[in-house]
């Protein structure tokens, strides 16, 4: 026995040191108070270290069985150290959030994330777009209450900036392109927009003179990022609007992480309080998803997908609609016959590779192929009444139609299919030489579109067909029309069109001084070929080119001021809807409308009631030629698509933003505007999108004495926009304007469980935070318009203009719910 002693106790010597001597693995993800990671910051211990990569994530080896003091310290953010006591082997997860620290010039602060202001970039916090009331809650919403944005339908999603229509706006998610929908006519239509506020980390908006890396559109860059997942979390959102639900993780490696969204949406709540009765069954949903995968800290893939299923089934019933003066009341009163059905259903996938080649350089590439297939069915009988309202207060019948001045008929029909399909293919690079930084890109994009249009209308007066209006006027019924019955419109058409696309851009950027002054200098050139192709129509190919530039100052003066002047040459190439004029004909010759952009933007910080506010300014002036002229009915846009205009905007931006209340963020924007086009050389009109006045405003404020009980508040107010005429009728003979808008949305909720008030025992204890709340939509009641209907009363022979009302005061209930 005594033979074995010896090699018995090495051996366990040896494998007590073995032990010992293990180390132990911290590993998580870096994040700042926004949750979006940070990279390149250090990570340290001792005279050992490591960096985190381009998604914050990081890995470091320490001793095991000691207190290990480890540092994480970045250039623009706090440094922070935490001690730890590992057991060996042991793979501990640990994710910190550092704060953002200041970058002091002289008194001038910046911090990390408002440079990007030094590039013209408003940046938002999407908490807010949770929780900001609006009938059509999200990203969108949001950005109505920023000047020289123009969003004046509740239930659309859709926004026009600084003079531009709907077609003019840029969306990327995660540097990816997205679409929308092309047939949408109507707010109520619409459903979901793509932006899903649940998975959003950042929202990124530009209203003009952005670089030459963003596309070619003419208006506004609207940059989201989806946030990548540091842990497990869920979240839950009902309301009388619909419900959202979202969930997210990460692997126990960190290599995969992962987040999906699911949203419902049904607007019965808002289309039924509206003047016109109706049986309204819409179908609004979609499910998104983001993953990224980590091979290496070097190299990831990621994959972004959204499906979306929007039907619309809305059968009218009945519509009364009172107008006129105190003295002469006027109503119209409608029965209605028919249906419509609509569906929209939209495919999207998208993925992205990312390779850090060198600590220099990093290359992207991107592929996404988006499908949609529309189709747009209906067939309405309208027979209306056109008559005086009885007045006599106290009376059985008051406000009934007493006495019909009027009568006739209206039947629209429409048969409109549409199959689209977009590849994108795309390379980008980031290249820093020492202060400089050098961006380019290139991208194919093939378009593939299948469209059939087929939709009429006859309205009918006191037996009498009304004929079209580019027929010479009739005497009717005082003289007989003995020629052929024609619809008042007809459209038929059958398209089967080709794009190909070729894009790509170059820029630099460097940050130098200027004496104790600092510099940002940006120069930029996009250039894009396209072709148009398909059956029946004549091939056509075109190039533009399209220069950029930006400089931003900040002097060296006592007082927080930030300079910018930016500009350049925009073209927007035709996409479809462009390409196919009033008639339903692809028109593969029409160019790319050409505006150019000066802006000049200050930003100044400064304190007020001990708290940090900001103004921000923009004067901009926009010279726009090869203008494509268009005609604005409710939300659907049609062209003329001849390029037969020149036109201009200038205007003034002004935006107050700070703690109006203490720790919480709100502001004040007002904007003013001026848009006009000359069309075939007539002289000048205003624009559909000329909104003279804008002032909206984000408040936010909470009870003192029970600071769980949040307010929200979302006014606006626009001048009215030209928009009152008949969508047929000539712009120069019809310069009517639509009243003005004047909406007010009061949100309150009650937050029973936060970061400040966890619960550790009971049924709450799951639960990161749980709120719930109220919302009155339209708290003043004003009836809004955004179109006429005009009716022919053949008695008097006037028309009248009968405004087409917006949504009344409406309640909702909400609940919100994060784990």
């Amino acid at each position: 026995m005594k033979t074995i002693k010896l090699p018995l106790t090495l051996l366990f010597v040896c494998f007590a040191t073995v032990i010992f001597a293990q180390k132990a693995v911290i590993k998580g993800i870096i994040i700042d108070e926004n949750n979006v990671p940070v990279s390149g910051a250090n990570v340290t211990y001792k005279d050992t270290g490591t960096i985190s990569d381009f998604n914050g994530f990081y890995l470091l080896e320490i001793p095991s069985e000691e207190d290990v003091v480890i540092t994480f310290s970045h250039l623009t953010h706090e440094k922070i150290q935490i001690t730890v006591n590992l057991s060996p082997a042991e793979d501990y997860q640990l994710n910190p959030v550092m704060s953002t620290s200041v970058e002091q010039i002289s008194e001038v602060v910046i911090t990390g994330r408002e440079n990007r202001r030094i590039e013209g970039v408003l940046t938002i916090s999407p908490r807010l777009a949770q929780k900001m009331v609006g009938a059509n809650a999200g990203v969108e919403n949001l950005l109505a209450t920023l000047p020289g944005v123009n969003k004046t339908d509740e239930l659309s999603t859709q926004y026009a900036v600084r003079g531009g229509n709907y077609d003019e706006n840029l969306v990327y998610v995660n540097e990816i392109e997205v679409y929308r929908p092309f047939l949408i006519r109507s707010g109520q239509q619409e459903g979901l927009s793509f932006v899903n506020s649940d998975l959003t980390s950042n929202v990124d908006f530009s209203a003009g003179g952005f670089q030459a890396k963003y596309g070619d559109k003419l208006s506004s860059v609207l940059d989201i990022t989806y946030r990548r997942p540091v842990d497990f979390g869920a979240s839950v959102d009902l309301s009388l609007l619909g419900a959202s639900g979202s969930v997210e993780g990460i692997s126990k490696n960190g290599r995969l992480s992962g987040i999906l969204g699911i949203r419902y949406r049904d607007n019965s709540l808002l289309v039924d309080a509206k003047q016109t009765e109706t049986n309204y069954r819409p179908k609004f949903a979609d499910a998104q998803t983001y993953f990224t995968y980590k091979f290496t800290n070097k190299f990831e893939l990621s994959f972004l997908g959204n499906v979306s299923i929007n039907e619309y089934n809305y059968r009218p019933l009945t519509r009364q609609t009172n107008f006129g003066t105190i003295t002469d009341p006027i109503a119209l009163l409608v029965f209605y016959e028919g249906r419509e059905e609509d569906r929209y259903n939209t495919y999207f996938g998208a993925l992205k590779s990312t390779w850090v080649v060198s600590d220099n350089y990093t290359a992207k590439f991107i592929g996404s192929l988006y499908q949609t297939t529309e189709q747009e069915y209906f067939d309405i009988l309208a027979e209306y009444r056109l008559g005086e309202v009885n007045t006599e207060i106290g009376g059985e019948n008051l406000g009934e139609v007493t006495f019909t001045r009027g009568i006739g008929g209206q039947l629209t029909h429409a048969r409109n299919d549409l199959d689209a399909l977009i590849l994108n293919v795309e390379h980008k690079g980031n290249l820093a030489i020492e202060d400089n930084t050098i961006e380019y890109g290139i991208k194919y994009t093939r378009e593939d579109i299948r469209d059939r249009v087929q939709e009429y209308e006859i309205i009918d007066s006191a037996g009498f067909s009304i004929r079209p209006p580019i027929f010479p006027p009739s005497d009717q019924p005082y003289q007989p029309y003995t020629s052929p019955i024609e619809p008042y419109t007809d459209v038929r058409a059958l398209n089967d069109t080709q794009i190909d696309r070729i894009s790509g851009y170059a820029q630099w950027s460097r940050k130098t001084s200027v004496g104790n002054s600092d510099l940002w200098m940006n120069a930029g050139v996009r250039a894009h070929n396209w072709t148009v192709s398909g059956k029946n129509i004549t091939s056509t190919t075109q190039t533009v080119f399209s220069p950029r530039a930006q400089v931003s100052l900040k002097p060296d003066w006592e007082m927080d001021m930030l300079f910018r002047v930016s500009g350049g040459v925009y073209h927007q190439p035709p996409f479809y809807r462009e390409l196919r004029d009033s008639s339903g004909t692809v028109r593969p010759g029409v160019k790319a409308q050409r505006s150019i952009h000066l802006v000049l933007g200050n930003d100044y910080s400064f304190k007020m009631w001990d708290r940090a506010f900001r103004l921000n300014s923009e004067l901009y002036y926009k010279h726009l030629t090869d203008v494509n002229p268009y005609t604005l009915e409710n939300v659907r846009i049609r062209y003329r698509a001849n390029n037969n205009a020149i036109a201009y905007a200038y205007g003034l931006d002004l935006r107050l933003a700070g703690e109006f209340v203490p720790g919480t963020e709100s502001w004040l924007s007002l904007g003013y505007l001026k848009t006009e086009e000359n069309i075939d050389d007539r002289g000048y009109i205003f624009r559909p999108t000329d909104q003279r006045l804008k002032i909206g405003m984000l408040f936010q404020d909470y009870v003192k004495v029970i600071p769980s009980l949040k307010m929200y508040l979302n006014l606006t107010y626009n001048t009215g926009l030209p928009g009152g005429s008949p969508s047929y009728a000539d712009p120069y003979k019809y310069q009517i304007r639509l009243p003005d808008y004047k909406r007010a949305d009061l949100g309150v909720s009650y937050v029973i469980v936060d970061d400040t008030k966890l619960r550790d025992s009971g049924w709450l204890k799951p639960f990161k935070e749980f709120a719930i709340g109220a919302e009155i939509f339209n708290i003043f009641d004003v009836q809004n318009s955004i179109t006429n209907t005009f009716v022919r009363d053949v008695y008097t022979k006037v028309q009248y203009s009968i405004p087409n009302y917006l949504t009344p005061r409406v309640f909702n209930v909400k609940m919100t719910a994060k784990f």
